[in-house]
């Protein structure tokens, strides 16, 4: 996922920051940062530096924007747009590190704070995009743009700028706008309270401890050692622990043979936010959705989704909807046939119950072991953490010829995290890297990429400094990560979002990067998992953590021919989820009743009863906590560009150059630089078709 704190991200976007005196030692934060690349000295960040940067960078920020509304000179691009691109760099430098640490390294200091500065920073940012004096000299500009002799990019930036400004609320009427400022408001500190809700009932709420050995039948031992280790870390010496997170949870769905505990463990993760008690979601969802509608209604629009949508590839309800239409039958047909053959096998196996939701992991692994002879715990010796991230800078070096060095004496935020020189191919940093692997208490659920900065030729080069975050499980006592195929293929795709930044290549930093609409952000990173799990490619990585051995070709065999397996409960719970985001965000009235409410359109589309939606609406964050509201579809939108896009891979050869240099400048480098469908039909010659999608995905025939 491109970042599951989107809102912050959203900040991040648009923001700049500074600081100020701290006592005796000066704001880190208000000087200029003595480190290599610019990367922030975090060894020198207190959670105290955070709130007078804040205060520090508004005000900076104000004063700047000042400057251009008091110029007595007529709006030019330069004397405005650009000078508009200079503003706020103080609030940037303090917000991209406070809110990429905020999901990534929280404590309950900084999750108090986020929770007074967001409000905060909501006003501020309405102060500036309602000014009207500012958008005056916008709009006298963008009157003008076909006689001004801009470029490509420069008139993508006009655009893009005076469209922003509209969005916010700069056309709307005075009594209007008073309305917005307090809507932005209200929702900025929902958001953070929801996210905050779930990662405290992830971590401090349910946890299944094992005090009997005879309840780990069946389990791994790497994963009864992981759950040892666990209990030991929260002072349950001599017991095991497992919590509602997928690094945690799944294994223990798989493999236990104890149904009723995976019972409890799963029903912990799905009512998450969910238990009535000070952690619940229910209202601020409720609140949340009545919100937005009337955010939508203030701009003209019946509903949120309108709102949104406008600004997307997909324009409209109607094609989200009709998209998910073409994928939910054949996915749910699918689904259906799979329960079918998990049943039977429960019933051959002497067992007298139905299948259930917290079974799927455990008979679809029996599944596959009997259609296709391996299991996870085989093929997990074989991919590392570290090789297989060698792997994908193995990819990205034979694509586009830029190669990754390891520095152990750059700053970072946590002993674990690693950080990489990003190097072109005349060896000239173009970039700095930074991966944070290994799941903690207090990082957030999921997986994402952050930008500490991004790229652009603006006033000077400025190099990229990205991080991907992820929680893999954390090393044995040799240091070694193993992973499962379905992580594999997340380190790919968030290390496509990471090339997306690094690669970047546009001059204006508003532009740069995944600054682009949600559903063409995820083009880049699902397109990098093709190369992930390839086998001719997987051979390049898949190394055995002891002997060294490359994977087998056998077992690799295997795994491509069960590259299709489970599609039908895959592309049932996704797709389920998108229609849960959509209806959400289609309703013109308030709801009362969040979890009637949410049953109602699962029931309305036909889930069945094995299958429980990928997110829940009290633990759905990207899109109550983040910037996927009515975007979640963005997934399988772009995963119809990313297989349309991977064919001339399979037509030339996996590295052909010639369309690897097409890829880079019109998919990864070009940013929001250009009408983003214009650069997809540069690249490809012609828009999508959704056949290669059904076919990856094994619904063709469905």
């Amino acid at each position: 996922m491109y970042m599951k704190k989107l809102f912050y991200l959203f900040l991040i976007i648009f923001l700049s920051i500074g600081c100020q005196n701290n006592g005796e030692e000066m704001n880190p934060f208000l000087i200029d940062y003595d480190t290599p690349y610019q990367i922030p000295p975090f060894e020198k960040i207190e959670v105290s530096h955070y709130e007078p940067a804040f205060d520090e960078g508004m005000k900076q920020h104000l004063s700047e924007i000042e400057a251009i509304t008091k110029n007595k000179e007529e709006p030019t691009f330069e004397n405005t747009i650009v000078q508009l691109e200079r503003t706020g760099k103080l609030l940037d430098k303090v917000s991209s590190v406070f809110f990429n640490l905020l999901g990534a390294n929280t404590n309950d200091q900084m999750d108090e704070l986020a929770s007074k500065i967001s409000p905060i920073l909501s006003s501020h940012y309405d102060q500036i995009s309602l000014n009207q004096e500012l958008f005056k000299r916008i709009k006298v500009v963008h009157d003008q743009r076909e006689n001004l002799d801009l470029s490509v990019e420069q008139m993508r930036l006009l655009t893009e700028t005076y469209k922003g400004f509209v969005r916010s609320g700069a056309l709307l009427s005075k009594n209007s706008m008073e309305q917005l400022k307090d809507i932005n408001k209200k929702l900025s500190s929902l958001s953070i309270k929801f996210d905050q809700n779930v990662l405290k009932e992830t971590n401090d709420g349910y946890s299944l401890v094992i005090e009997n050995e005879e309840d780990l039948d069946g389990l791994p031992q790497d994963i009864i050692d992981q759950a040892s280790n666990l209990a030991s870390s929260i002072g349950k010496e001599g017991k095991w622990v497992f919590k509602p997170t997928r690094v945690s949870m799944y294994p223990f769905l798989t493999y236990s043979n104890k149904r009723e505990l995976r019972e409890k463990l799963y029903k912990s993760y799905i009512n998450r936010a969910d238990n009535d008690n000070e952690r619940d979601n229910k209202e601020i969802i409720e609140e949340t959705v009545s919100l937005r509608i009337q955010k939508a209604n203030l701009f003209g629009f019946d509903t949120y989704a309108e709102y949104v949508l406008e600004n997307t590839m997909a324009k409209s309800t109607s094609r989200v909807n009709e998209l998910l239409d073409v994928v939910w039958d054949p996915g749910l047909k699918r689904a259906k046939k799979e329960v079918e053959e998990m049943q039977n096998l429960i019933q051959k196996e002497g067992g007298n119950f139905e299948l259930a939701a917290w079974d799927w992991w455990h008979y679809s692994e029996k599944i596959r072991q009997l259609k296709y002879d391996f299991s996870e715990e085989e093929i997990k010796p074989y991919f590392s953490e570290d090789n297989v991230l060698k792997g994908a800078f193995d990819v990205a070096n034979k694509l586009f010829g830029i190669s990754f060095n390891e520095r152990k004496d750059l700053p970072v935020y946590r002993d674990n995290v690693r950080t990489f020189e990003v190097l072109d191919q005349n060896d000239e940093v173009m970039g700095i890297f930074f991966t944070d692997y290994t799941v903690r208490p207090n990082k957030g659920g999921g997986a994402w990429m952050n930008s500490f900065i991004s790229q652009s030729n603006f006033d000077g080069k400025q190099i990229p400094i990205i991080a991907n975050t992820c929680n893999f499980p954390p090393p044995d006592k040799n240091g070694i990560s193993l992973l499962s195929f379905e992580q594999v293929e997340t380190l790919f795709h968030e290390f496509g979002h990471a090339l997306h930044g690094l690669l970047s290549d546009v001059e204006y930093p508003s532009l740069a990067g995944t600054r682009v609409s949600r559903d063409f952000v995820e083009l880049p990173s699902q397109l990098m998992e093709n190369w992930g799990r390839h086998p001719e490619v997987i051979k390049t990585y898949a190394k055995h953590y002891k002997t060294g051995e490359t994977i087998p070709d056998e077992l690799l065999e295997k795994i491509s021919k069960a590259s299709t397996f489970n599609q039908g409960f895959a592309t049932t719970e996704y797709v389920a989820a998108s229609y849960l985001d959509m209806a959400w965000h289609t309703i013109k009235d308030p709801v009362n009743d969040a979890n009637k409410f949410e049953d109602s359109v699962l029931d309305g589309i036909g889930l069945i009863p094995q299958i429980e939606t990928r997110y829940r609406s009290t633990y759905f964050g990207h899109i109550f906590a983040g910037g996927y509201a009515t975007g979640y579809y963005s997934y399988l939108w772009t995963e119809v560009l990313e297989a349309d896009a991977f064919e001339p891979f399979k037509d030339n050869g996996l590295f052909d150059k010639d369309t690897a240099d097409k890829l880079r400048k019109y998919i990864y480098s070009s940013g929001n630089s250009d009408d983003l469908m214009t650069q997809y039909v540069r690249y490809r010659g012609s828009e999508p078709e959704i056949g290669p999608l059904l076919e990856k995905r094994g619904l063709d025939n469905f």
